[in-house]
């Protein structure tokens, strides 16, 4: 899409390396559409994972705050494109 559109693209892989974070995070997950179920931590720990095989930007949250991870963010892709 972005290809036809002659838009820019980046591909953002967000992480959570610390396992006993991401453990907490599942647990302490809501739901906000009704009838979804929410994955337990056997499902998470053992869903099939495909590596990317292409450039990203990857995004650690591990013991960081969300304003911390979208600076990096917005520094990794660069000064936003004129007409965008």
């Amino acid at each position: 899409m972005a290809a036809r559109a002659a838009a820019p693209l980046a591909e953002v892989e967000v992480i959570c390396s610390d396992p006993a974070e991401h453990r907490r995070r599942a647990a302490a997950r809501t739901v906000d559409i009704a009838g979804l179920p929410l994955p337990d931590w056997q499902s998470i720990t053992t869903r099939a994972y495909e590596s990317w095989d292409r450039d990203r930007i990857v995004v650690d949250t591990a013991g960081r705050r969300v304003e911390e991870c979208l600076g990096e963010l917005r520094r990794a892709l660069g000064p936003p494109v004129a007409g965008s």
